[in-house]
């Protein structure tokens, strides 16, 4: 009992200290996250809140429209600085996230709030097992899978023992929208027979109440 309380708040604690290390540069931008811009020097170019849009473009003064979704908050502030050369000289952009979008996802199975969690800011698989209250002592840690809602008849499969206890991050798998992140109850359950059509059924009832 104590070994599974110390992996949960291992878990807990990937999350939390994921937060600064995405504002400091790793985050990777995305549709309707809310953008702070400012260039120094010129009071006229700041933007105090600019969405990027669901095409993943953002409209900036005199540069014009600018892919922004995946890139850093850094990159997209080189962009612009390039694109305002032009006009500017050495020209120095900030650009900072004031709002992260959210990501809906499952987590299901053996965890201890199962359920429809949002995700900010990392959207990976810690974060909802996380959000989720970890996991119980009879998940089978070896066998977690991943259901991608474009793609609901592909399982992916994770082992949490290599990310958690051997700092496997390869292991970490970003999530999607409408992604199911599953659990299973140690090695008693074919995933595949008893649980993948119940998702998949899922789906597609989810898209016909959608159109």
């Amino acid at each position: 009992m104590k070994k599974l309380a110390f992996l949960v708040i291992i878990v807990l604690l990937f999350s939390i200290l994921a937060s600064p290390f995405a504002q400091a540069g790793d985050y990777r931008l995305g549709p309707m996250d809310v953008l702070n811009i400012g260039v120094w020097g010129y009071e006229e170019l700041q933007i105090e809140q600019l969405a990027i849009r669901p095409d993943g473009k953002i409209a900036f003064p005199l540069v014009g429209e600018v892919q922004a979704a995946g890139l850093t908050p850094g990159e997209l502030a080189d962009a612009l600085a390039q694109g305002l050369s032009a006009y500017v000289k050495d020209p120095k952009v900030t650009v900072n996230v004031l709002k992260f979008r959210t990501t809906r996802v499952y987590v299901l199975g053996e965890v201890p709030k199962p359920g429809l969690y949002e995700l900010e800011k990392q959207h990976n698989l810690l974060d909802a097992i996380g959000a989720a209250g970890g996991y119980t002592k009879d998940a089978a840690k070896k066998k977690v899978h991943i259901i991608r809602k474009d793609k609901p008849n592909e399982v992916y499969k994770v082992d949490l023992v290599r990310l958690l206890n051997h700092g496997d991050l390869t292991q970490n798998y970003a999530l999607n929208e409408g992604d199911v992140v599953y659990l299973s109850k140690n090695n008693r359950i074919d995933f595949a027979k008893d649980i993948l059509p119940w998702i998949s059924a899922m789906y597609q009832i989810s898209e016909i109440q959608n159109n």
